[in-house]
């Protein structure tokens, strides 16, 4: 490290309060479920989340190894490219943040970084069959294999549970998949620290290389993987508590059972693709799981006005943080005085979007509270589900008479207990 010089240490601090950001904003892939349904207070969630992903930092190297080797050509790459690059992915993130969008953290890394190199050497500076193998693809696969994984489990669980009248019986059921929801909330951790933590390792060694401290190929050191792991822990203990809300009430009204699908079918996409070094996004891969969790339930209902508004920011998230880091690459090119111009930009830009944060503040206090949504159109598949599906007995998001209306013609069920709200 004695080689380290102002600039790369710039770049390293710069990588590593991106991945404060990423911790925060994507505290809600874990947690947004758990927190919802009642299955943790939201601040026992956080801290639990936090040491998870700090565990998970330690488990892998692989997806690390895919970033600071395969997505950009190591040669000949400056080391005022890593800062660009870091400078788009964090101004994406926290307006997504301020927003309240689950955009991916990932993406943002990954189209900085292209941008810049891009900006800095032409197009042939990146490995195109790289991003499109283990970037475009998994990004397109992850939500729609985690979605079906949900909606055939959310299925799978209401029917091996419907015969179950008996009310304590469906108390017991439901502190059961409570249970299940903290668990499986665990393993969504632990992967997200083990995919998204590799991911600053992969840029801060990326950068050690461009600077000649470490050799192209080399994997993360020690003190690296430490340090990814601690900041992402802290910025997952600080909560994203606006796309936590998002996540949990936002999209679909979740019970028990639909969370526990959701989280186990999210976390099993996640730890596989980090096996393999797939560097997926982590926030589409649980968004899709909470999406097919509620469309896997009898009555359950997705809120198509949310989802598309999210699927524009999945959309964007590569082309907006690729044009602000080339942007930024053309300042720092410029030498000394653009280096520091866009390290003003980074701070100006990071203290306006949290200073309009604070005009609605979004805190563990109400991170449950929900805007009204009973004028919000239907979608097709809503309208769908609704001519067909009865809401499901009991539970505190039975009521979806918000959202849903009840069938015309659905029998009046006298024997059926009240639900809940």
């Amino acid at each position: 490290m004695e080689h380290i010089t102002l600039l790369l240490a710039i770049v390293v601090v710069t990588a590593l309060v991106f991945d404060f950001t990423n911790g925060f904003h994507d505290t809600a892939n874990a947690m947004a479920t758990t927190i919802s349904t009642g299955a943790l207070k939201p601040k026992t969630a956080v801290a639990m989340s936090a040491v998870l992903n700090l565990i998970g930092a330690f488990l892998s190297v692989e997806v690390a190894k895919t970033i600071s080797g395969g997505i950009v050509n190591e040669n000949g790459l400056r080391t005022e490219v890593i800062f660009a690059a870091l400078v788009g992915a964090i101004l994406w993130n926290l307006l997504t943040w301020l927003v309240g969008l689950p955009s991916s953290s990932s993406h943002a890394l990954f189209g900085g970084l292209i941008g810049a190199a891009v900006m800095s050497a032409g197009w042939s500076s990146i490995n195109g069959g790289t991003v499109v193998t283990k970037v475009l693809l998994p990004a397109i696969a992850a939500p729609l294999v985690a979605g079906l994984a949900a909606m055939l489990a959310t299925k799978l669980t209401y029917r091996i549970n419907r015969n179950v009248t008996d009310p304590n019986q469906l108390k017991s059921t439901a502190k059961g998949y409570r249970a299940g929801q903290i668990a499986s909330a665990g393993l969504v951790s632990l992967a997200h620290g083990t995919n998204d933590a590799q991911k600053t390792m992969g840029i801060i060694t990326l950068a050690l290389v461009t600077g000649g401290v470490l050799a192209p190929g080399s994997n993360p050191p020690m003190w690296v993987i430490v340090s990814a792991g601690v900041a992402i822990a802290l910025g997952t203990y600080l909560g994203g508590w606006r796309i936590i809300r998002t996540m949990g009430k936002g999209l679909t009204d979740l019970q028990p059972p639909q969370g526990f699908a959701a989280q186990t079918s999210a976390a099993t996409v996640i730890l596989a693709s980090s096996h393999l070094g797939f560097s997926l996004s982590t926030t589409q891969s649980c968004s899709g799981a909470v999406m097919g969790a509620g469309l896997g339930r009898k009555g359950g209902v997705v809120r198509w006005s949310t989802a598309t508004r999210m699927f524009i920011a999945w959309g964007l998230t590569l082309p907006a943080a690729g044009l602000v880091g080339a942007g930024a690459e053309f300042l720092t090119k410029q030498g000394p005085w653009g280096i520091t111009a866009t390290a003003i930009l980074l701070v100006g830009g990071s203290f306006a979007i949290w200073v309009a944060s604070r005009r609605q503040p979004v805190d563990h206090t109400n991170v449950n509270d929900t805007e009204d949504t009973a004028d919000e159109p239907q979608g097709v598949v809503t309208t769908a589900m609704a001519a067909v599906a009865v809401p499901p007995i009991g539970g505190p998001a039975a009521d979806l008479s918000t959202t849903i209306p009840a069938p015309a013609s659905a029998p009046d069920d006298t024997t059926r207990p009240a639900a809940t709200v």
